[in-house]
Order: C-alpha cells, then structure tokens, then sequence
C-alpha cells in the first residue's frame, strides 16, 4: 500500500509539475477540469442520497463545463473580463463565507448518523471545487508559480505537523463523533507549524506570505497562517463528516493508495477562495 501511495504521489507531483513549468497554459486548464469535475462527482456521491445518485455525475459534468469555459476564456484574455468577474466578485466571496459559516457549522454539529442531504450542500459540491481551481489559476496567472507553492506548502506544513503533534501529544479529540484521530493537540501544532511557515516565506519575494506581509505587517502575516490552516481542518473534518454519513472510507477509488481526488485536496477546497480574498490579487 505505501509503494502504490508513493507512485501514485510522485506521477502526480510530475504531471503537476510540468504543467505548471509549461511555457502555456493549457495543460494546467486541462488538469484543473479534470481535477475540478472529478472532485464535483465524489462530493455528490458523498451528499446525495442513494435515490439521488444518478446525478452525480450530471452534476459533475456541469461542474467541468464551467470550468472549461472559464479556461477557454481565460486562456485567450487572461483572468479580466466578465467571465473573471462572475467568479472573482460572487462566487469566491460566496464559497468562501459557506466554508467559513456553514461547512464549520456542520462540523461543530457533528451529525455524522444519516447520509447528507440538501440543495445548498449539492450546489456547493459543484462551487467549491471549481472556485478553488479558479484561485489557484489566478494567482498563477497574476503573481506567478512561488506564489501558488508557497500556499500549497502551507497546507502541507500545517497537514504533516498537525498528524506529527497529534501522534506524540494527542489526547483530546477534536471532533470525535466526525474522525476519532484528530486531537487538539495536533491542530494546534498544525496552526503553529503554518504560522512559522509564513513567517519564514515572507522573506522570499514572490511567496504568498510575503505579499499578506507588504500589506499586513508581521502579527497579520502569522494570524493568517494560523487562521488559514483552521480552515484546512475545517475542509479534512467536512469531508471526514461527509464519508462517515456515506459510511465510506474513501471518496473513491480513482487514485490507487490515495483514494480520490476531493481525499487529496479537502483541505486545499476552503483555503483557496479565503487566501484569494485576503491577497493582493483580490485587488487587481
């Protein structure tokens, strides 16, 4: 199981790589609709009730076509115009709020004991990745490809402190009755470990936390690093709810070792549109 985690990380990391390294940009378009459409179809098949799994994947579908569109416009013009404004000033600040108040209100509820239900949850399902790829796309296109690794190293930090911490302090639970193995302990070491990374990438021009920091100053560069990876635990504990009310372990099986695509970006989906609002491209 670790060699196929570990292959299946390493093309991963390869194809990714390239594409970001690529003199065009449509290879990246190009995995950001696949990855955006993929993830759409297991978040649907997460919420949806069993009756209603048959749209899962018109669903997905729906989700790709917008994000295609926004490629293809964005491959010839460029993050500007209509098509930036209706994701860039209504659905980032719209998906953003969702994660911050309703995805954290479902956690704290911790209903874990039916399958989820609902519109709004199946509307999000559809908003969340594609606005997520949107960002990221933004801020490759506006402020360059440090600026997208240094977010993404983010999460990565505050997600291998917080499991380090919680393995070596873990007591309490964080959210029990949502996933057992996550303690306090080891979400405040994931909090710390991103505040001292953002204090550390402020001093490379070109990172994410050094353009909070030209605005911010030093405390405001560090509390975002501390209130962005919250929001990544936030986006592992909804998935974690979303599994445990589908009785999976797995968004699917799509990725060998890995389970899905949505199991390797949960904490990536409410980060990205919150980092977009609180950046100096959201001002461009």
């Amino acid at each position: 199981m670790l060699k196929q985690r570990v292959i299946t990380a390493v093309i991963m990391l390869i194809i990714l790589g390239a594409a970001m390294l690529a003199p065009v940009r449509w290879p990246l378009l190009a995995i950001f609709v696949v990855m955006s459409s993929l993830a759409c179809w297991e978040w649907e098949r997460l919420s949806l009730s069993l009756e209603q799994q048959r749209w899962a994947w018109p669903l997905a579908l729906l989700n790709g076509a917008l994000m295609l569109w926004l490629s293809v416009y964005w491959y010839d013009t460029g993050p500007q115009g209509q098509a930036a404004d209706l994701v860039y000033r209504a659905l980032v600040p719209l998906v953003a709020a969702l994660w911050v108040l309703g995805a954290t209100g479902l956690v704290l509820q911790g209903q874990a004991s039916q399958r989820a239900q609902g519109v709004l949850l199946s509307v999000m399902g559809v908003l969340a990745p594609l606005v997520a790829w949107a960002s990221l796309y933004l801020f490759l296109h506006t402020q360059g490809i440090i600026y997208v690794l240094s977010l993404l190293v983010l999460i990565w930090v505050a997600d291998i402190a917080a499991y380090f911490a919680g393995r070596a302090f873990g007591k309490a639970k964080l959210a029990p009755r949502v996933s057992p193995g996550k303690t306090w302990a080891g979400a405040i070491g994931g909090m710390v470990a991103a505040a001292l990374w953002m204090v550390i990438s402020a001093n490379w021009p070109g990172s994410f936390a050094a353009d909070v920091l030209q605005r911010g100053g030093w405390v405001a560069t560090a509390a975002l690093g501390v209130a962005l990876a919250a929001l990544s635990i936030v986006g592992d504990l909804f998935e974690s709810l979303l599994k445990r009310r589908a009785a999976v372990k797995d968004s699917s099986q799509l990725l060998p070792g890995h389970g899905g695509v949505y199991d390797r970006i949960d904490a990536l989906l409410p980060v990205a549109p919150v980092a977009l609002l609180l950046s100096g491209t959201w001002l461009f």
